[in-house]
């Protein structure tokens, strides 16, 4: 457990393991410890695994989270500025949910230093439908119990105020054309590995093959009776999967 100041910004990262870096990163509101878990011991068997929680999340507080802007590069820039500052000048990634948005955008902007990516759970843009669902959810009881219990572990009362600032800002991110990352997948140079969860309720498969249709060369995995948390439920398939894709030579 340790901290780095990046950008002016406290940075809470979670280090296990020894070998080559594999830097993870987390869902909305997530953190190492909420959307990773035991998982992260597997990978640490072969890797150097840092998993990250992204400015204003978990123990990246303070500042609290600010959704203006364009904050998916900006926390890039965290990620690609976090790891040359713990000695990480070229290594593997990680992103799960909009974790995997915030990884092409690193790869995108830093196409030495990310060797190889490893995407699943994302979304490139935002569309109509995307909001209306959204809306949804600010209603936490209409929530998944095991998500929310554990991110109210972290935010406590905040949890309800967070959630309903992350979605304006997806909101107002739509109003601006809706562009995550779809625009910087053919800028992405370093393999790539997707994987999705075949009954993933808020990623449908065509939104996952966009990943692997946008960067040259990706290879993509569907995990049967998968859903969004597909490294968590079926853990045995995706550590297998992933970890033959990076254990191959590059």
């Amino acid at each position: 457990m340790a901290r780095v100041i990046v950008h002016g910004v406290n940075l809470y990262y979670e280090e296990c393991g020894r070998g080559y870096p594999l830097i993870c990163l987390p869902g909305a509101l997530g953190s190492g410890s909420t959307d990773f878990g035991l998982v992260l011991e597997t990978w640490a068997k072969r890797f150097r695994v840092v998993s990250v929680d992204p400015r204003g999340y978990g123990q990246s507080r303070p500042p609290d989270r600010d959704f203006s802007g364009d904050f998916f590069l900006r926390d890039a820039e965290d990620v690609n500025a976090l790891a040359e500052s713990i000695g990480c000048l070229e290594y593997f990634l990680a992103g799960w949910s909009d974790g995997a948005n915030v990884a092409v955008l690193v790869a995108a902007q830093h196409p030495a230093r990310v060797r190889k990516l490893v995407l699943w759970g994302g979304n490139s843009d935002i569309r109509p439908d995307d909001v209306k669902g959204l809306d949804q959810t600010r209603d936490l009881s209409n929530w998944p119990r095991r998500r929310r219990l554990a991110l109210q572990a972290v935010y406590g009362d905040r949890l309800v105020e967070l959630w309903n600032s992350y979605c304006d800002g997806m909101h107002h991110l739509h109003l601006r054309g809706g562009e995550i990352c779809g625009d910087r997948l053919r800028e992405v140079r370093c393999p790539t590995l997707v994987i999705h969860g075949e009954q993933d309720p808020l990623i449908s498969e065509d939104r996952a093959r966009a990943f692997q249709n946008g960067i040259t060369g990706a290879e993509f995995h569907l995990i049967r009776g998968g859903r969004h948390n597909v490294h968590l439920t079926h853990h045995e398939e995706f550590d297998e999967v992933m970890l033959r894709f990076l254990d191959k030579t590059l």
